[in-house]
């Protein structure tokens, strides 16, 4: 993050037994991908029970197509775990925009725990008791943040936008209840809020790959220019199968599948999503 600084209170450890040796809260900010690896490298050092979890990582599992705090509690065992998401687009947490997020876990002292440490005059947190919606939100968008990308490298306006959005949380929606979130969670902060966010920000790592991809090029050509990692194409390949295994219609994230993982051209994904038949909205 270009002109952001890291404040001298932050120190930065290479050794993961240093780091999280005599520690109060251990935050996983690692890509979804090498969750468990690091998961099964901090069970190595057997920490105390009452030490929290918290996991801010939006993605899915692509081997086993479970959410972080599934592969964490996996790897780890009954911990006390929590999960933050939510519209936090970074370059602007960092500069003290005024942001909010949402902080889930089953249990209600260890959310209130966690949204008391984080929640300032800048970062506003919420709580709430839905784990699966939250941490589904949180990632689902991230096929949709694509979607709106290749909308724009294909150069199309708002009404394309607008109904990927309208279109894309129903997807969200539709996957989430079936996998057992409550419907009200994707009208919140780590549904609505965070799709919005991503799918309109400049700094959407997700929108940025998917308008290089509308513009023509490859996701091999994007991928290998981009510092940072995108959690929007493994996490479009796991709900693709997501989708397929418990029989949940999600048209968009199909094509964004196919678009990514079997190199289907953009356009004729927009014509083949246009073109479907006739249904109730």
């Amino acid at each position: 993050m270009p002109g952001v600084k890291i404040p001298q209170a932050v120190e930065i450890i290479a050794n993961l037994e240093e780091a999280i040796a005599a520690k109060d809260l251990i935050i996983l900010a690692v890509p979804s991908q090498y969750m468990r690896q690091i998961a099964k490298r901090i069970k190595d050092y057997d920490l105390p029970s009452r030490v929290p979890y918290l996991s801010v990582t939006k993605g899915l599992e692509t081997d086993s197509l479970l959410r972080m705090s599934e592969v964490i509690k996996e790897e780890l065992g009954r911990v006390r775990l929590a999960v933050l998401s939510g519209p936090t687009i970074a370059h602007e947490v960092a500069r003290g925009i005024p942001t909010t997020g949402v902080v889930a876990s089953h249990s209600k002292e260890l959310r209130m725990f966690m949204a008391s440490l984080f929640n300032n005059n800048r970062f506003r947190i919420y709580t709430n008791e839905d784990v699966v919606g939250v941490e589904l939100g949180g990632s689902l968008k991230n096929i949709i943040a694509i979607a709106c990308g290749i909308s724009d490298g294909l150069g199309f306006g708002t009404n394309t936008k607008a109904a990927l959005l309208s279109r894309g949380l129903t997807e969200i929606s539709r996957l989430g209840i079936k996998l057992g979130a409550k419907p009200k969670t994707f009208s919140g902060i780590s549904g609505l809020g965070d799709l919005v966010t991503t799918c309109i920000s400049p700094f959407s790592r997700n929108r940025y790959l998917g308008e290089q991809i509308g513009k023509g090029k490859t996701l091999k050509q994007v991928a290998t220019k981009m510092k940072m990692a995108t959690e929007g194409v493994p996490t479009t390949k796991a709900a693709y199968q997501l989708a397929l295994k418990y029989k949940v219609d999600m048209p968009i994230t199909k094509e964004i599948y196919l678009v990514l993982y079997k190199n289907k051209n953009p356009r004729k994904a927009v014509t083949d999503l246009m073109t479907r038949s006739l249904k109730e909205e």
